[in-house]
Parts: structure tokens; C-alpha cells; sequence
């Protein structure tokens, strides 16, 4: 036998999209480079087309019903068993952000710290959110009048681009408070750093998040974007991650597609890097894709 030993190969992870709650191949079959800071690559991810994101919306179109009529509570339990199961992939986050977005590993740990603290604030905000959102009217008439909020529906979100952590406290930021409130989204990852985004599909998988509740696209922005700024069954469109210049799949042109089927709209930042995503998170954004449903009840005796 001989004594020769041969190096181990490792065996490299094979990204993939998340819709529906499976983990398929980009229907065109095609992948593109990820690189870091340094341009070294580090995977392949997929590259995702218009047909995948109107798969993803037709699953999360799907899953509207049971979401939004799982009680807040529930839904603050899910959200938190998201945060337990990020916790557990502590270290690989980290890495995949200091990785792609070309920063210290001490400062990746303390991002991916606070987008699990982000979990678990937005999970104790699904039961109260109503409390602020709604409330009883006066009136003049033997009448109660109730103001009620409920979910708007399907959400596209341009997840905010690479950057000072922004490829997951960004995304987490823009993704928990939508499906807090009863939501579904479909979001397109950031195109220069998505790891950390297809990854967090994984988590959401094994967190008791339905399937099509959250969708998550890779590939060009230019490509996915204008897809959910145009589809008549998406209700409502978050652009923080698209840029506020001309050009193809950037927010004019975006605001102007959503324009015609009446979307709820989250203009992006002039400068996408001037927000600090550590900042606390305040409540417009568990606000902003919510209806109000005003309910008249006669008073009885």
C-alpha cells in the first residue's frame, strides 16, 4: 500500500435561489462570480431572471392568506425562532459578511449580532403594532368606530447593496418588519454580496416560516426589480436598495412602472451608504405597508 496522502478538496457550498420554501436553480441555469472585497472569488451564485421572480411571486401571492391570518403572536414566535436558529450560524455569517463586504471579522460578528437582535425586536412588535396603528374613533351616533390595521400584501424589496453590513443587518432590516405585520415579500438580494441573503434562506427554512412567506432572489438588480415594479399582483414596493439616479432598474424608472398598478412605494436614500443600519430602527417601516380597515358596530344594550 503505498504511503502517498493526498490533500483533501473542500467541498464548495452550491448556492441556490429560496421561493416558496424550496431551493431551486435559477431557471435560466445560469450562476454568476461573487468576488470579495479583493476581487478573489469566493462562490457562485445564481442568476436569477424575470421568470424566477414571478415564480416567487405566485408563492408568496400564496401565502398572503394563512400569514396574515396567523394570530401576531404566532407570528412574533416565528420571527424569534429565526434569531435562535441565525444564533446557531453565528460564525458562518460572520464570515460570509466580512467576506464579501471586505471587513474585519470582529466588526462582521458585531453585524450579524445585531441583525439577530433586529429579529427579536421586530418579534415583540407583532402583537402591539395595532395598538399604535389603530384605535377607537369617536363618532356621533350610538355607533363604535374602529380603526383596524391589516397587511397590504406582497412586497418587492430591493434589499440595500453592499456596503458597512448592509448585505445582512440591511436586508434583516427591510425584511422582518414587512413580514411582522402579516406581509409576504419577494427580495432581490444584493447583486455584488447575496451569500449572506441566500444563506439566510436556509435559516428561514428550518425557522418555521411558511413557505412563499419570504423569497429570495439573486442576480442583477436591473433584471429582478423592474419585474416586481410591474406586477399587478404585488402590492407595494420597497426601493431602499436601488439607486436614486437614471438608469435601468433604478428608482425612477421603478417608481414610475409601480405608478400603474398603484403601489405603496419606499423611495431608496440619495446616498445609499449614508443610513447606518445599527441605528435604532424606530417604527415607520412596521408602519408602512400596513391598510386600515374601519369597522362600524352598532352599540347594543
Amino acid at each position: 500500500m503505498s504511503d502517498t496522502t493526498f490533500a483533501r478538496l473542500d467541498v464548495l457550498k452550491t448556492y441556490k435561489l429560496y421561493v416558496g420554501g424550496k431551493f431551486p436553480r435559477s431557471e435560466s441555469g445560469r450562476v454568476y462570480e461573487v468576488t470579495d472585497a479583493k476581487g478573489q472569488w469566493l462562490a457562485n451564485a445564481p442568476l436569477g431572471t424575470r421568470k424566477d421572480a414571478r415564480d416567487a411571486v405566485v408563492a408568496a401571492r400564496k401565502a398572503v392568506k394563512g400569514w396574515a391570518g396567523t394570530t401576531a403572536y404566532n407570528r412574533g414566535q416565528v420571527l424569534y425562532r429565526v434569531a435562535e436558529m441565525l444564533q446557531g450560524r453565528r460564525e458562518q455569517f460572520a464570515a460570509e459578511v466580512a467576506l464579501s463586504e471586505g471587513i474585519g471579522p470582529k466588526k462582521a460578528a458585531a453585524l450579524v449580532d445585531a441583525a439577530i437582535d433586529r429579529w427579536v425586536w421586530y418579534a415583540g412588535w407583532t402583537d402591539k403594532v395595532a395598538q399604535i396603528a389603530g384605535g377607537a374613533n369617536p363618532v356621533a351616533g350610538p355607533f363604535f368606530n374602529l380603526s383596524v390595521p391589516e397587511p397590504t400584501g406582497v412586497v418587492g424589496i430591493v434589499a440595500p447593496q453592499a456596503g458597512y453590513g448592509h448585505s445582512l443587518l440591511g436586508l434583516v432590516s427591510v425584511i422582518a418588519p414587512a413580514i411582522a405585520t402579516g406581509n409576504t415579500v419577494v427580495v432581490a438580494a444584493a447583486a455584488d454580496a447575496p451569500l449572506p441573503a441566500l444563506s439566510l434562506g436556509e435559516v428561514l427554512a428550518t425557522s418555521d416560516v411558511p413557505g412563499g412567506v419570504v423569497n429570495i432572489i439573486s442576480g442583477r438588480t436591473a433584471d429582478i426589480a423592474p419585474t416586481l415594479a410591474s406586477h399587478q399582483d404585488v402590492n407595494a414596493l420597497d426601493l431602499t436598495g436601488a439607486i436614486a439616479e437614471d438608469g435601468p432598474g433604478a428608482a425612477p424608472a421603478l417608481e414610475a412602472s409601480a405608478a400603474d398598478t398603484l403601489k405603496r412605494v419606499i423611495r431608496p436614500e440619495l446616498d445609499p451608504f449614508a443610513r447606518d443600519w445599527t441605528d435604532a430602527p424606530g417604527t415607520d417601516r412596521l408602519l408602512s405597508f400596513l391598510e386600515t380597515k374601519t369597522v362600524w358596530h352598532p352599540m347594543g344594550i
